[in-house]
């Protein structure tokens, strides 16, 4: 003779309040991960595939910045790994002003 035991769960509902709630909990702690990294992602060396997304570039832009020499990288086996300060570095170089006047 097979023996079903029945489970009854509360239901909860969520309100709009609890949902607004969540979401400024969540930006609070987006910030304070921010504020802990500087802004900054939480590693030093980024592959190739992550630098292509933070510059939202392609895999061909990144090999000219590699063959021209524009952003330096580091080889490990067949893996590329850029740092993190070289990327800001070469984006503060090439930064454009502009001028109104």
């Amino acid at each position: 003779m097979n023996h079903f035991k029945l489970i009854i769960m509360p239901t909860q509902i969520v309100t709009t309040d609890d949902l607004r709630e969540l979401k400024i909990e969540l930006l609070e702690d987006f910030k304070k991960l921010l504020k802990e990294h500087g802004g900054q992602p939480s590693k030093k060396w980024l592959k190739s595939p992550e630098v292509r997304k933070l510059l939202s570039i392609s895999p061909g832009t990144l090999q000219n910045l590699r063959v021209n020499g524009v952003l330096p990288f580091t080889k490990i086996g067949g893996a590329l790994y850029y740092d993190y300060e070289d990327i800001q570095k070469v984006l503060l170089a090439n930064k454009k002003q502009n001028k109104l006047f």
